[in-house]
């Protein structure tokens, strides 16, 4: 591997002939030939297209509100002459439209910066935390810099409340008649991983959500399990995905929660939008289980309507498969929709075995449909599923609120990216740090205050 100088001496770059030793090799070439691609459109079944449905749009559309939340981060050099010293910034955004506002602008020749304005009603959301060879907070460790500053981040009081009354009102299914009394942390943070469970009792939390523990203090955050994904010498740059998965997911959870206690009438009202699929990746995916518990919760005591969105991925592409016309066919035609069985989407989309695989039933707590809309948008979404066995056979029933859902996301339609919506493209312009010049501002910014004497 080649590396970059740090003095006058010439880069070592790579040799550009050692390619030829790799191709010629006959393992190497045995291998490639006994690779597979996800199967074409045409390879379809019929009995696969059984879950096919039309969208009916003659229904009475409840939403008035769209809240739509994304996140990005960016990770920096803390030091040039110590440049395995980073930090990752991550920027959160929330943006809630008035239905009424968007429909108004879609009937407009010609749309003006302060018709734009209306729609930019956001909330930001910072974080930064340390990513390797650096600790924060005058703790002893990267791991426990790491714990401390997420702790920190959701202890921040924003307009009267907190991520973490969430998060507690969250684990604890403080919206139930009967809430949970504890909660079962896989390990002691402050211990290796495997240390065996500890049991979080609500009656003994600090009133600053914090458990006394003989190996020390564990936070309610650490129930995200970050912390295992964390090596001190490595770095702490494999838990940035999952972190901003969670993260966007619980601001959906806390205005949900303001919701309830402020003007629970407006729940029916208000559509949720995230980034991304309904679920929740690597060392957090413990977490789609308590989502699940207040998603199921609201569709049978409330209301609900939420929905993720990929824009990318196997999904996207196979999608895109089934929508294009192949010799003058389409499998997925205009206003009609499919669900996604666990048998469909491992004969079709993603490799494995539907027999002996569950697809997703670790960290999903949503089932997935792909949306081919009448105006040729093909969209891949889902929405909350009551159980993770309702992907084996998937009926229109379990979906609750689906044709409204869809209804409204055809009404987003945004033609400045492939297939995106308006409040995605939208937060996601408002929110996201590009290399160039906020990578390299946010570099300086951290390079002239950090406290290099500590």
């Amino acid at each position: 591997m080649g590396t970059t100088s740090r003095s006058h001496k010439p880069n070592e770059w790579a040799a550009k002939i050692n390619h030829t030793h790799i191709i010629k090799d006959p393992f190497i070439q045995d291998f490639i030939n006994s690779c597979s691609f996800p199967k074409s459109a045409e390879d379809i079944e019929e009995q696969d297209k059984n879950n096919i449905c039309s969208l009916d749009e003659n229904i009475t559309n409840p939403i008035r509100y769209i809240l739509t939340v994304d996140g990005g981060y960016t990770t920096v050099e803390v030091k040039k002459s110590f440049p395995s010293s980073q930090i990752a910034f991550f920027q959160f955004g929330a943006i809630r439209i008035d239905r009424d506002d968007l429909d108004a602008l879609s009937e407009k020749p010609f749309i003006f910066p302060e018709d734009m304005q209306k729609l930019h009603n956001l909330a930001r959301f910072k974080l930064a935390i340390p990513i390797k060879n650096l600790t924060s907070n005058n703790q002893k460790s990267l791991t426990d810099s790491v714990r401390k500053v997420i702790y920190d981040f959701f202890m921040e009081t924003r307009e009267s409340s907190s991520f973490m009354e969430t998060l507690y009102w969250f684990i604890f299914e403080e919206y139930k008649y009967s809430p949970l009394t504890s909660y079962s942390l896989s390990n002691d943070p402050n211990n290796e991983v495997g240390s065996g469970n500890v049991l979080l009792e609500k009656d003994k939390m600090n009133k600053d959500y914090t458990f006394d523990c003989g190996s020390g203090v564990i936070y309610l955050t650490d129930i995200f399990r970050l912390h295992e994904a964390i090596d001190d010498d490595q770095g702490a740059g494999g838990i940035l995905g999952y972190l901003t998965r969670l993260i966007e997911q619980l601001i959906i959870v806390h205005f949900i929660r303001l919701l309830l206690k402020l003007q629970p009438a407006l729940l029916k009202k208000f559509l949720f939008i995230t980034d991304g699929p309904l679920s929740f990746s690597g060392q957090t995916a413990n977490m789609h289980k308590p989502m699940r518990e207040l998603c199921n919760y609201l569709l049978d005591k409330k209301s609900l309507f939420l929905v993720g969105l990929e824009k990318s991925g196997a999904f996207v592409e196979h999608a895109h498969e089934i929508c294009l016309p192949k010799d003058g066919k389409v499998i997925l035609d205009k206003g009609k929709y499919i669900l996604l069985s666990n048998e469909y989407i491992y004969k079709y989309i993603v490799p494995g075995d539907h027999q002996k695989m569950h697809y997703g039933s670790t960290s999903y707590y949503g089932g997935k449909i792909i949306y081919h809309s009448k105006d040729d948008q093909v969209i891949v979404l889902s929405v909350p599923v009551h159980s993770k066995d309702i992907i084996k056979n998937p009926k229109l029933e379990h979906y609750r609120n689906l044709p409204e859902i869809l209804v409204n996301i055809q009404k987003l339609k945004c033609d400045m990216y492939d297939d995106s919506i308006i409040p995605v493209a939208l937060a996601n312009k408002l929110v996201s740090l590009a290399n160039h010049p906020s990578k390299i501002l946010l570099e300086k910014f951290a390079a002239n205050n950090i406290n290099h004497s500590k």
